[in-house]
């Protein structure tokens, strides 16, 4: 058991960092949160709390745009001693609804735009659901609904001299208690909610604590969906545990958005999904890599590391020129932006984590990251063995175990019971091996895994890393048909037609990169042919692609 209490950790956060920024809405004209303010906001939904008997152990379902609003409620509902049920705003209203019902949620914030969209009789056990815009309430079964004005009048009425830091008291409860339940997916057939604790949560702070990455008083930027545990629990939860200070972007993060954001942030630490990082080296720095000229001067000796070495500067320089580290996780990077970002010694690193470890299983700084690996398992926190004969040579499933394990899925027993192994191990569903300083180096997922006539065994992630760095390949799928090997391609429409390239000839371009492709692969891997996808595949919270939807395309 962690030793900091987890609901203690944010008492004191809240006490010692009253005055300094805490969440800044950067979409909304920099609209700017202290630590007293949320310790106040915090204050005004307890009372809310109490008026509509919202209980310890309720559930309180939460959706909505990331901001600091949601940071306020999730946070409240935590240290009231209820339990908060996240849920992705993109999710559609029939997957909102089924994980509403599914966890049993009683009560709701949501925004006023989103709650249209809503149908109150599909959610029977929702007595409550107030406005994550203002606190207003949007709906009460009883009738009788508290107004914005009595909310102020009762806070006055509980605090006549005004809310200080000595009225921030928070509920006493174990670390294994129940705290939050993070949905996996939003469809009924995949959807597991898992149950995590303030031990699995405060986990990942004390580790975070050790990694000196970001201080009190520093500055990020979160970009990504606080309703995935990574996000949540590394732009959110540590950075306010520690006093530093979130910007939350509020739109799509496009690269063009995402750099002037940067720039205007100038965040400390910078916490991101490959995507991002793909999408910036194949705009930005992919076309300058191409000119003749460049290619050149890369030939060069001594000239090659000193042009790497200002390809890196402006790099750092266009991501805001601040920051300590680039952390990578949610997903496997392409093995070619991978190299390239090591070559030019940009200061990145790879970690490894799943929903199911709330959510961090490996990590190691970037001064120390081996490329390839995804990081060490954490110390005094996690343990990790592989399930093969030889963990460090042969592969086999990544199984973990420690303090950031979950207590298992909400109302799915058998689901829980297939998760762990029969002495108690996770099983994390992802191939890999482990070295002697127990860095892991993941291969696959099991369930991806593709078995060859000749017992051979594929890893489609490996293949789609090397044919998404082809030409006009914005991004790959690859699958089994009829025992071949297909890829599914989504063109980079944008390059194609501004190289002014006919969309007719996008077969015959495709068909030579499956020869180039093939060239880079082993016999067994060769893909057989490349069929053109209309649109850009389904993704995740967390970008991944949503492989199951394609498996018989």
């Amino acid at each position: 058991m962690i030793q900091e209490n987890f609901i203690k950790i944010y008492e004191q956060s809240l006490k010692n960092n009253w005055e300094l920024p805490a969440f800044t809405d950067y979409s909304r004209s920099n609209a700017t949160y202290t630590y007293a303010d949320v310790a106040r906001t915090i204050a005004r939904i307890h009372i809310l709390f109490d008026e509509y008997q919202i209980a310890k152990g309720d559930k309180v379902a939460l959706v909505g745009k990331d901001c600091a609003s949601w940071c306020m409620v999730c946070l409240a509902t935590m240290t009231s001693g209820a339990i908060v049920v996240p849920i992705l705003q993109d999710f559609n209203p029939n997957d909102i609804h089924h994980i509403i019902n599914h966890s049993d949620s009683t009560a709701l914030f949501i925004t006023d735009k989103m709650w249209e969209t809503l149908e109150e009789e599909q959610i029977p056990s929702v007595k409550t659901v107030f406005s994550l815009d203002d606190l207003r309430c949007l709906y009460c079964d009883s009738g009788n609904p508290t107004s914005v004005r009595d909310l102020d009048s009762k806070m006055t009425e509980k605090y006549p001299h005004g809310f200080s830091p000595d009225d921030i008291r928070y509920v006493e409860q174990s670390n294994d208690t129940l705290v939050l339940i993070n949905y996996t997916s939003g469809t009924t057939g995949f959807s597991k909610g898992v149950m995590l604790t303030g031990n699995n949560l405060a986990g990942n702070i004390v580790y975070a604590r050790t990694l000196d990455v970001i201080f009190r008083r520093e500055r990020m930027l979160s970009f990504l969906p606080l309703a995935h545990a990574y996000s949540c629990a590394f732009n959110f939860l540590v950075p306010a545990a520690f006093g530093a200070h979130v910007y939350f972007l509020g739109k799509m993060p496009s690269p063009k958005i995402l750099l002037k954001a940067f720039d205007d942030v100038k965040p400390h630490l910078i916490i991101t999904v490959p995507l991002i990082l793909e999408k910036i080296y194949k705009k930005t720095i992919l076309p300058q890599l191409q000119k003749r000229s460049l290619r050149l001067a890369l030939n060069i000796p001594l000239l090659d590391c000193r042009i790497y070495a200002q390809i890196c500067k402006r790099l750092i320089a266009a991501m805001g020129g601040n920051f300590r580290e680039v952390i990578v996780g949610g997903a496997p990077m392409n093995q070619e932006v991978t190299d390239f970002l090591y070559k030019i010694k940009f200061p990145f690193t790879i970690g490894y984590g799943m929903t199911e470890c709330a959510p961090l299983i490996s990590y190691e700084s970037h001064k120390d990251y081996i490329p390839g690996s995804c990081g060490r398992i954490l110390k005094n926190i996690m343990e990790v063995r592989i399930d093969s004969d030889d963990p460090y040579h042969q592969v086999g499933e990544i199984q973990v175990r420690g303090e950031n394990v979950m207590l298992g899925y909400y109302k799915n027993d058998e689901a829980t019971k297939q998760a762990f192994t029969d002495d108690g191990w996770l099983r994390t569903g992802d191939l890999g091996a482990i070295d002697e300083k127990q860095n892991i180096y993941i291969r696959g997922r099991s369930k991806t895994l593709i078995l060859s006539s000749n017992g051979q065994n594929i890893y489609p992630e490996e293949i789609e890393s090397k044919l998404n760095n082809l030409p006009f390949v914005m991004e790959s799928l690859i699958i089994e048909r009829n025992s071949k090997l297909v890829g599914l391609v989504y063109p980079d429409y944008e390059a194609v037609d501004s190289t002014g390239i006919s969309h007719e000839d996008l077969p015959a371009l495709m068909e030579q990169n499956r020869k180039d492709l093939n060239s880079l692969l082993a016999p067994y891997e060769s893909v057989t042919a490349i069929q053109l996808f209309p649109t850009e595949f389904e993704k995740t919270p967390k970008k991944s692609i949503k492989r199951y939807l394609y498996n018989n395309y």
